[in-house]
């Protein structure tokens, strides 16, 4: 299991302009010592060619993976919108995009099954594959939910991105295991439990595990003492 660090995590920061993009790559190489990161595609200044490389440059320069690009809108995107962000993707050499579906009180199921088969064509074509995430609300907030989008999609690019902790007290993540290519975990609201769950039901999980907070209100200390529990936790385990 590797580690990574979401923008998303410093959402606010980056908002206020008290921390850019490119700065908190160097934050996730030099102070949390991450192995990659999960980029937000509300956090690029400019989407052109020249930024999306020196992005992608100064990622290898540091040592990191860019695992994914995060896009919390794409399954409820027109079609133009949906390629643009697998194109980045693609340019920055990001394996996958990871993305809750829709709410429901937002659109039906049929059409959120409509989007998905789209999605799905989309990303085939690009070689570029969804990370499901879970959202309570959304129509993948439990295990049977993500399960039954999956069957209902039948793609092989779609896979599952979860976050253990946001599961309901009756769903069973390790069911989702086989299929995931991304895992979550708040830095926030982790614990030891809850890591150790994690690392229980995603044994022979290879993939990255992405540091969040579902607010975007974390700290450089709050993420690195996550990093650190996960890191200890691994290391415990081997």
């Amino acid at each position: 299991m590797k580690l990574a660090c979401a923008s998303g995590s410093f959402h606010r920061d980056i908002e206020r302009g008290e921390l850019t993009q490119l700065e908190f790559l160097d934050v996730c190489a030099r102070e949390l010592a991450c192995d990659g990161v999960v980029l937000d595609v509300r956090h690029f200044p400019r989407t052109d060619d020249d930024y999306l490389a020196q992005v992608k440059k100064m990622a290898t320069d540091r040592g990191l993976s860019i695992a994914a690009l995060a896009d919390g809108a794409f399954f409820s995107s027109p079609p133009e919108r949906m390629t643009e962000q697998l194109d980045r993707a693609l340019e920055l050499g990001a394996p996958l995009l990871a993305a809750p579906l829709a709410a429901e009180v937002d659109t039906s199921w049929s059409e959120q099954l409509a989007r998905l088969g789209l999605a799905t064509t989309l990303a085939k074509a690009r070689n570029v594959t969804l990370a499901l995430r879970n959202e309570p609300g959304t129509f993948a907030a439990t295990t049977h939910d993500c399960k039954r989008v999956a069957k209902e999609a039948d793609s092989a690019w779609l896979r599952f991105g979860p976050e253990p902790q946001r599961f309901d007290a009756a769903s069973d993540p390790r069911a989702l295991a086989a299929n995931t290519v991304l895992l979550w975990s708040d830095c926030v609201a982790q614990t030891d439990r809850s890591i150790g769950e994690t690392i229980a039901a995603f044994a022979d999980f290879r993939g990255h595990l992405v540091i969040g907070e579902s607010n975007g209100h974390a700290t450089v200390a709050q993420a690195a003492a996550a990093i650190d529990g996960w890191r200890t936790a691994i290391l415990d385990r081997k």
